[in-house]
C-alpha cells in the first residue's frame, strides 16, 4: 500500500479544508515518510518508514 510506514502502519487522515467564507471540501494530511536503508531480520532492505519511527529508533539503519 502507498503512503503507509511499513513500521507502525500510519497512514493518511482526513479532514476538512476550510476556506475564509467557512466553505469545507475534503483533504488529506499525509505522514511524514522516508525512504530509508534498514536492517530486517540481518538483511538489508529499504523501507517506507515514518518520521516518528526514525526518532525512537524502532528502526536499524543499515550503514
Amino acid at each position: 500500500m502507498a503512503r503507509v510506514c511499513e513500521i507502525c502502519g500510519k497512514g493518511p487522515t482526513v479532514g476538512h479544508r476550510v476556506s475564509h467564507a467557512n466553505n469545507k471540501t475534503n483533504r488529506r494530511w499525509y505522514p511524514n515518510l522516508q525512504r530509508v536503508r534498514a536492517l530486517v531480520d540481518g538483511k538489508v532492505r529499504r523501507l517506507r518508514v515514518c518520521t516518528r519511527c526514525l526518532k525512537s529508533n524502532r528502526v536499524t539503519k543499515a550503514a
